[in-house]
This record gives structure tokens, C-alpha cells and sequence, in this order.
């Protein structure tokens, strides 16, 4: 079989092919940005519902406003005084440093946020594709790179993680997941602590990404206990990168005051102590055991384990519970129920089935790839430790669907290698061979899967299909930054208004918002919840209350629409139904416009 014998290749050195690598990425990255040009860059004028990237440009904002680094409030959100986020400066420094220097060259800040809105999310797309492209060398050697750079280059696009504006944190996380995997993947203990860096910096940002630093470490311990001479210094080098970034993280995002605070959605001495003893515990693991035989670094190992697994549970042991347990109970109903990125597998089956090939069926192509490679050329680690990724990664979308953030990305690795390995078979001619490189490209593009499924699910349902892919247009959603002219011209107030619009108004106005959808904003997130489900009268004082001084009105989103449908009797669906209560006074020039604006009396 030609396919089968051209998948036993020789690796090729770390270091070949990096040259061409980048600049392919670079050029890829050139072409997406031209062609986001070429469309006017429509994601620089409308959010799209992406309100984690308004939120982050409100951050980055008020710090460069003057707002110290250390201080994570969002004032302008939340009841009076706002809350803490939970999200790291780690991603606010490149950003405001790329605003600064623009600024400072153009004398507008305006333009230094455009600049910065569309080269960062370039900067990493170059990013993203380049590691990709080796990592898939070390996995099946040269060959690959045509194949990673075409699919990679389509399904990052496809997910639209690098798109302009992309500000939030999801982006950066991908370029440092792919980077520890592919510096793993690499001899020598200097690349293994460069995972080890990225590991941490990872975990740093945003702790969603502690099942693939575990993972991470999984692997860097397996090479100490199945260890060849050439990996030898791997677990020494990952436990003293994954060490030191750890503790240089906490010293330079986490304030004082809040090291040892309990918290497992933000980063916190707690978890940088975990973080240093897995570390440090590794590394010392690897020094001590390395020149006995295997009994002995495997019990090196689960002594180790059980330190870290100890130490957690003393000092987070909250952690290992619900992570939305002090979350109210009618935010899970209203709010967390309706978030798309925590969706399971067997909601999406439910709501939106034509969804699920997109986004599961080529990581198990790819787990499969992985399996007949290890079949035929025998146990090889590059093999081992992409597999243990992709099924880390599958196993996360299938609890939450956010998940697929990683699960797509790793699966571009192997892919390259199929993909590869069938245009080395299509070398011989024949309508078969041609035929099996075809159908590899095919099935290796998410796109070709989305694609074909919505198609099919338009014949066999087409309402519903139909009902679960419209969002809606920025302008009837009220997604739009031009959405919020009239009331960013409106005096300085708190605005009462849905949670899928509280992001963009505090980036895109003066104004501050009750809503937001960020959990640690429980208290305001319920005291809109209580106005727009109550009866008109009961929202009244909720609103005298809380200070608000306008409300904003958005019939299109369906958000709108769920709180109609969750309190039918409620203040929401009274102004939907033309039943404004008089101590709404309409502002008459947004009337008829897709946000409508009331001041509150």
C-alpha cells in the first residue's frame, strides 16, 4: 500500500526548513489581512457578539488611561464600585504597547487602537501557522509543510481567532499551547524549558488551559520514565522553565494582596506554589533518578505526584469542585445555560446538531492518523505525546465545546501528515492514488465538514437549521459600534441594558452598564435579571436602586427574545409588546433605530 509505506518517514533535524516555514506563515498572514482589507475589515466596526474582545479593549483602555497595572477592577460594570476580572495583564502589555508606539508615531490614540486591533491577531497568526508548520516536521518530516500550512491556514481562518479585533485571550492561549507542544516535541533541555515557559505563561493567562499544561507535564515525566539518551534532560528542562515562568508570572501580573486569595479562574500564589513544587519536584525527580533503572524513577514519579496532588487539594481544594458553585442559581438557569462556549456535546447534539462535525470529526480523524502510525512504525514519542493532546483537548469540548479552541488546532499536526503522506502516494499516477490524496485533502478541512453538514441539515430541516445558525447582522443585534452613537453622546450614566451588550457599550461609549457576561459579576448580572423579569413596578426599584439612568432597548438580539420568553408578564416583554411604562421617557431620535433608548424617571 503506497499510503501506508510513505507514512514511515525519516524525522527530519529541528532546526531544517525553518527558514521557508516563516515565511510561509508571514505570507499567509499578509493574504488574510489583505483580504479582511479588501472586505473594509468589517470585525474593526462590528463585535459580532465577540464580547470578550470589547471587553479586553475596555481594559486595555482604562490602564492605559491610567488605571494601575496591578488594579483588575472593572469599574464601569457590575453594581456601583464593579468587580474584579479575573483575566490576566499578560495579554494587555503587547497590546497597549503596540497602541502606544502608533500613537506615538500618528499623535492618535484612535489610531494606535485600530493598528493594534489589526496586528496583534496577525502578529499571532504568523505565530500559530510557523509552530504548526514544525511541529508537523517533527512529526512526519518536510513534506508536511504544504499540507500544515493549507490546512492550518483554512481552519484558523475558519475559527476566527486571528481575525481583526481578536483582543481576547482565546488567540494567545492557541500560540502558547502550540508552542509548548512543538518545543516539546524537540530534543535538547533548552526547547523542553521553553515548553515549560509556555506552559506557565499559558496557565498565567487564563486557567481553562490547566488540562494541557497537565498533559504537558504528563509527557515531560513519561520521557524521564521510558527516557532514550537523546530526551534525556527533557523533564530537567520543562520542571525548571514551567518552575521559574510560574513564579515570575505571579510576581508580575498577581497583586500582593491577592496571592493567597482562593480563587480557580484566575492565577494565585495558591496555584503558582502547585505549579513551582510540580516544577522544581520534576526536575529534582529527573536529576536523582535518571541513572537508576526504571523501578526507581517510577517511584521518584508517584511520590511526586502525590506531593502535588496533596498540596492542591490543601490549598485549593475548592478547585476540584463546581467551578460556578457561588454562581446564583438563576444565572445558571438564564445565563450559563445559554453561553455557547460551555455548551456539552449532548446540548449541541440537541440545539444545534449540524454544529457537531464541524467541530469533533477531524480531531478523531486525527486520533486515528496518530493510531495506525504508532500500528505501523512501532511506539514513537512525537506519536504519543500529540495523541495524548488531542484526546485531552477532545475530552474537554465534549464537557464544553470551547474545548475545540485546542482540539481543532492539534488535529492540523497529523492531518498534515495524512495529507502528506497521500500526495506522496499520488506521485505514482494512478486514478487510485489521486483519488485517496483528494478525499485526504477533503476530510482534513473543517470547512469541508461544516460546509457539507449545514447542507444537509438545510434539506433535512431547514427551519431549524436555519433558526440555529441566525444571529443575526451587527445591526440588528446591535453589534455595531455605530449602534451606540446616540447614546455615546448622551451624559455619562449607568445603563441598564442585556448582558450580550454590556461589553461593547463600555468600550464604544462613557457610559457604565449593569450587565455583563462574566460570572464574577453575579450581583449585577441578577439585578438586571430582576428588572427586566420583573413586573414593570418591581423593575422600577431595581432600577432607582441600582442609579440607572438610562435603558437600552435591542429587539433584535435574542437575548431580548429569551427573557420574553423566560417572564412573559415581565418588564422586557412589556416594552416589546408597545406596553412602556410611563416612567420610560423615549428618546425620540433612536426610536425606530435598532437600539432604542429610554431615560428612567
Amino acid at each position: 500500500m503506497a499510503t501506508a509505506t510513505t507514512l514511515a518517514v525519516t524525522r527530519p533535524s529541528h532546526l531544517e526548513g525553518w527558514k521557508a516555514d516563516l515565511g510561509a506563515s508571514l505570507l499567509a498572514a499578509v493574504l488574510l489581512v489583505a483580504a479582511q482589507a479588501a472586505a473594509g475589515f468589517p470585525t474593526l466596526f462590528d463585535s459580532g457578539g465577540d464580547n470578550d474582545g470589547m471587553m479586553r479593549l475596555a481594559q486595555i483602555s482604562d490602564w492605559l488611561g491610567g488605571q494601575p497595572w496591578f488594579d483588575l477592577h472593572q469599574y464601569r460594570m457590575g453594581p456601583e464600585g464593579g468587580f474584579v476580572m479575573h483575566w490576566s495583564r499578560i495579554v494587555d502589555a503587547p497590546v497597549g504597547a503596540i497602541m502606544l508606539a502608533v500613537a506615538a508615531l500618528t499623535g492618535s490614540m484612535a489610531a494606535g487602537e485600530m493598528a493594534a486591533e489589526i496586528v496583534w491577531p496577525a502578529l499571532l497568526s504568523v505565530a500559530a501557522l510557523f509552530l504548526l508548520m514544525r511541529a508537523s516536521r517533527l512529526l512526519a518530516g518536510p513534506d508536511t509543510m504544504m499540507p500544515a500550512l493549507v490546512i492550518g491556514a483554512i481552519t484558523l481562518n475558519a475559527m476566527g481567532l486571528f481575525t481583526a479585533r481578536a483582543l481576547d485571550h482565546h488567540n494567545l492561549q492557541l500560540v502558547l499551547a502550540v508552542a509548548m507542544v512543538t518545543l516539546l516535541l524537540a530534543p535538547g533541555w533548552r526547547r523542553a524549558a521553553g515548553s515549560g515557559v509556555c506552559a506557565a505563561i499559558m496557565l498565567a493567562v487564563g486557567m481553562e488551559t490547566a488540562p494541557y499544561v497537565a498533559v504537558a507535564g504528563a509527557c515531560a515525566a513519561a520521557t524521564l520514565l521510558f527516557t532514550r539518551e537523546k530526551y534525556a534532560s527533557t523533564a530537567t528542562g520543562f520542571g525548571l522553565g514551567f518552575a521559574g515562568a510560574a513564579a515570575v508570572a505571579l510576581i508580575a501580573t498577581v497583586p500582593p494582596p491577592s496571592w493567597w486569595i482562593a480563587q480557580c479562574d484566575a492565577y494565585s500564589a495558591r496555584l503558582s506554589v502547585v505549579a513551582i513544587l510540580g516544577g522544581l519536584g520534576l526536575a529534582a525527580t529527573a536529576a536523582i533518578t535518571f541513572s537508576k533503572g526504571m523501578p526507581a524513577r517510577l517511584a521518584g514519579l508517584v511520590v511526586l505526584g502525590l506531593a502535588i496532588g496533596i498540596t492542591a487539594i490543601l490549598l485549593a481544594p475548592q478547585c476540584f469542585g463546581d467551578p460556578y458553585a457561588e454562581l446564583d442559581q438563576r444565572m445558571r438557569d438564564f445565563w450559563l445555560d445559554s453561553v455557547t462556549e460551555a455548551q456539552p456535546l449532548w446540548r449541541v447534539v440537541e440545539l444545534q446538531p449540524a454544529n457537531i462535525a464541524q467541530n469533533y470529526v477531524t480531531p478523531l480523524i486525527a486520533m486515528g492518523v496518530l493510531v495506525a502510525m504508532v500500528l505501523r512504525d512501532g511506539a514513537r514519542r512525537a506519536e504519543f505525546m500529540l495523541l495524548a493532546f488531542l484526546v485531552a483537548a477532545t475530552a474537554v469540548s465534549v464537557w464544553q465545546i470551547r474545548g475545540t479552541s485546542f482540539s481543532l488546532p492539534f488535529a492540523i499536526i497529523p492531518l498534515a501528515a495524512l495529507v502528506a503522506a497521500a500526495r506522496r502516494g499520488a506521485q505514482q499516477r494512478t486514478a487510485k492514488a489521486t483519488l485517496k490524496m483528494v478525499c485526504a485533502w477533503l476530510v482534513s478541512l473543517t470547512l469541508v465538514w461544516s460546509t457539507g453538514s449545514h447542507a444537509i441539515a438545510n434539506v433535512i430541516a431547514p427551519k431549524h437549521n436555519a433558526v440555529a445558525q441566525d444571529a443575526g447582522g451587527g445591526e440588528t443585534t446591535c453589534t455595531a459600534d455605530a449602534t451606540y452613537a446616540v447614546l455615546a453622546q448622551q451624559p455619562p450614566t449607568t445603563v441598564l441594558t442585556i448582558s450580550n451588550l454590556g461589553a461593547p457599550m463600555i468600550a464604544t461609549t462613557p457610559h457604565r452598564v449593569l450587565a455583563g457576561p462574566y460570572h464574577r459579576n453575579n450581583a449585577g448580572n441578577v439585578a438586571v435579571l430582576d428588572a427586566f423579569m420583573g413586573a414593570p413596578e418591581e423593575a422600577h426599584a431595581v432600577m432607582r436602586r441600582e442609579k440607572i439612568g438610562l435603558l437600552a432597548f435591542c429587539p433584535g438580539n435574542g437575548e431580548t427574545g429569551s427573557l420574553v420568553e423566560w417572564a412573559p408578564n415581565g418588564l422586557m416583554a412589556e416594552i416589546v409588546k408597545g406596553n412602556v411604562p410611563s416612567w420610560l421617557e423615549p428618546i425620540p431620535e433612536t426610536l425606530g433605530l435598532p437600539l432604542v433608548l429610554y431615560r428612567v424617571h
